[in-house]
């Protein structure tokens, strides 16, 4: 009786589900789900490992998003007006509002495109590639604001 009470005490008192940032590193370098748990499914849809590809196409993005952000306030200061009738309402409301909410749309569809990176769109193409288009549009996108900014300073 003695003996089950001990090993009752000892469970209680280390909690091996506690999150941590040893978690977290141990969680990214050793994730475990890259491939089939089944011989007979075909497509994985979720995975814990993704390509870094896909980490640098996501950052990427943000990156060209911020720059995107800045550069239309900087054409707007110039005389310049926003083209995108949803953004440029969200900027009626103030440059910090247009900001964050231009960093929140970006972000959590990076999140989604990431999660379902290999799902497959109308059956035909990964959700991945569509990573790679933003990526390009906002590299396009910043090209062509910068050669505004440029022919206006």
């Amino acid at each position: 009786m003695e003996l089950s009470e001990a090993v009752a005490d000892k469970r209680a008192t280390s909690e091996r589900r506690l999150f941590g940032w040893r978690t977290v590193f141990f969680g990214f370098t050793r994730s475990r789900r890259r491939d089939f748990r089944r011989n007979n499914e075909t497509d994985i849809l979720f995975i814990d490992w993704h390509h870094p590809w896909l980490f640098f196409l996501a950052v990427g993005t943000m990156l060209m998003s911020c720059i995107d952000a800045f550069m239309t306030l900087q054409l707007i200061d110039r005389g310049m007006v926003e083209v995108n009738p949803i953004m440029a309402a969200v900027l009626g409301h103030g440059t910090s509002y247009f900001a964050i909410s231009k960093m929140l749309m970006t972000g959590t569809g990076n999140l989604a495109l990431v999660f379902l990176a290999r799902a497959r769109f109308l059956n035909r193409m990964r959700a991945g590639l569509f990573l790679t288009g933003f990526f390009s549009f906002y590299a396009c996108l910043g090209c062509y604001e910068f050669v505004f900014l440029l022919q206006v300073l």
